[in-house]
């Protein structure tokens, strides 16, 4: 088969893709919830403390009686992107992955927290632009670099600055902040104060309502 006909096959199966709507929708799921579905994109430099405190959220949230989901950057590589690498566009793809399955989770009506550094704005702005609109809050945990290196939980930033690591964000590849994230959080602060300062940003947008 010729390239050209390869392609013309891919724009064939395409166009007989049909998105097929459900009697059962998110706002159905979402009553059923009590609460309305979220994804909260904890985004910041490796040891800046995403996962503590995602998962700390997650708790408070279920205490609450908050239905969640936590994705987590090294667990979803044992599985959903066991098969990709640590080049930009193997990040760029679990990134993307990543918010295609949040957005499935959001759907079912669930408050979705993610923890990945996401180094790059872009890569988070398209995550935002396949998500209902107010659905998407950036998390930004602003953890100074010299904090999160004296911290250096894994051993990584060692590793980095030794050379047996390289790419490695905020050593040899770029972290880009965030511009205007809906929550940013001083890393430095203890988690239980930062895990009322996420829920009082979702009662404020009536994600949650106790």
């Amino acid at each position: 088969m010729s390239s050209d006909n390869k392609i013309l096959q891919k724009e064939t199966v395409h166009s007989d893709i049909v998105w097929h709507a459900h009697a059962v929708d998110r706002a159905a799921r979402e009553a059923l919830h009590g609460h309305k579905g979220a994804v909260l994109w904890f985004t910041g430099l490796s040891g800046s403390g995403k996962s503590t405190l995602a998962g700390a959220c997650e708790q408070a949230l279920r205490e609450l009686g908050v239905s969640t989901y936590l994705l987590d950057g090294d667990n979803v590589r044992h599985g959903l992107c066991s098969d990709l690498g640590f080049s930009d566009a193997d990040r760029q793809e679990n990134i993307r992955r990543v918010g295609e399955v949040a957005g499935l989770m959001l759907d079912a009506g669930l408050v979705v927290l993610t923890a990945f550094i996401s180094p790059h704005r872009h890569e988070r702005q398209k995550v935002r632009d396949m998500l209902p609109a107010g659905r998407f809050f950036e998390v930004f945990v602003d953890t100074p670099l010299a904090v999160c290196e004296r911290r250096d939980p894994k051993g990584l930033y060692k590793k980095a600055r030794a050379g047996e690591i390289t790419n490695f964000t905020g050593i040899d590849a770029v972290y880009e902040a965030p511009l205007r994230p809906e929550i940013h959080l001083d890393g430095e602060q203890l988690v239980t104060n930062l895990t009322g300062q996420m829920l009082d940003v979702l009662r404020q947008h009536v994600i949650i309502k106790s």
